[in-house]
C-alpha cells in the first residue's frame, strides 16, 4: 500500500509565529467540519500495549481544542508498537485521520490502518495487507493523513497499528498526544450528515481512570 502524510497545521499556513498560530480562533471552525468526535464509540476503545490503562482513550477524548496539550499522552509499555481499536457509533465514510505526535525518537514512523475487524491482535496487525498504510512525519505539528475515501466509504471500526517509531531500535517507547478523525456519518437510513460540534472541552470527559499497568495484548478492559 502506498502511505502519505500531511501536516495540516504547519504555522506558516496561518500566517502565524510558531505555536501561537494554533491559538486564534479562526483555527476551530474549519477543523470541526466534519469532525466525527461525536461518533466515537468511547467506551469501546481498546488499546494494547499501553504504559497506563484507558491512555489510549483519552488521547481519543481530547477535543480540537485540546490537540496542543501534552498529557494526557497515550505511551507504549514494552516495546514501540501500539495497537487502538476504534469502533464508532454509525458508519462512517472517512476522509482523514489527524495525529500529534513530536519531534523526537518516539513519534511513531508507520501507521498501518483495517477496517471493520473484531479480531484485531497484535499478530493480525503485522500478518494482515491493511486498508492503507502511512509513512508519518517526525514533527510536533497536527499531521493529517487523508484516506483513499473508496476503501473507507462504510467503516464501522478503525483499527491503527503504530508498527514502529523513529528510533531505529533504540527507543522502545511510542508516544501520541492526539487521535482524530473527519468524515461524514449515515445512521438509521439517513443521508451523510457534516456534523459541526461544540468545541469546548467537559473536563469530566477528559479524566483518565486507572492507572495500572498493562502488558502487551491488555488494555482490554473499560
Amino acid at each position: 500500500m502506498s502511505g502519505h502524510c500531511h501536516d495540516e497545521h504547519d504555522g506558516h499556513n496561518h500566517g502565524g509565529d510558531g505555536a501561537a498560530a494554533h491559538d486564534h480562533s479562526d483555527d476551530i471552525t474549519p477543523a470541526v467540519q466534519f469532525s466525527l468526535y461525536q461518533q466515537i464509540n468511547f467506551d469501546e476503545i481498546t488499546t494494547f500495549n499501553e504504559a497506563q490503562y484507558g491512555s489510549g482513550r483519552a488521547v481519543c477524548k481530547k477535543t480540537w481544542a485540546e490537540r496542543l496539550s501534552a498529557e494526557p499522552e497515550l505511551a507504549s509499555d514494552a516495546d514501540e508498537q501500539l495497537l487502538m481499536n476504534i469502533p464508532f457509533t454509525a458508519q462512517i465514510k472517512l476522509h482523514s485521520i489527524l495525529l500529534r505526535t513530536s519531534d523526537s525518537d518516539s513519534a511513531p514512523r508507520t501507521l498501518k490502518v483495517l477496517i471493520n475487524r473484531d479480531d484485531v491482535d497484535f499478530s493480525v496487525a503485522e500478518d494482515a495487507p491493511g486498508t492503507q498504510t502511512f509513512e508519518l512525519s517526525r514533527t510536533s505539528e497536527v499531521q493529517e493523513l487523508p484516506v483513499k475515501r473508496a476503501r473507507f466509504s462504510s467503516v464501522r471500526r478503525l483499527s491503527l497499528f503504530f508498527a514502529d517509531n523513529f528510533g531505529d531500535g533504540d527507543e522502545d517507547v511510542t508516544r501520541i498526544t492526539y487521535v482524530g478523525f473527519r468524515g461524514e456519518w449515515m445512521q438509521l437510513g439517513r443521508a451523510p450528515q457534516n456534523i459541526v460540534y461544540e468545541a469546548a472541552a467537559n473536563p469530566s470527559d477528559h479524566k483518565v481512570k486507572g492507572t495500572e499497568e498493562r502488558k502487551v495484548g491488555g488494555g482490554l478492559g473499560r
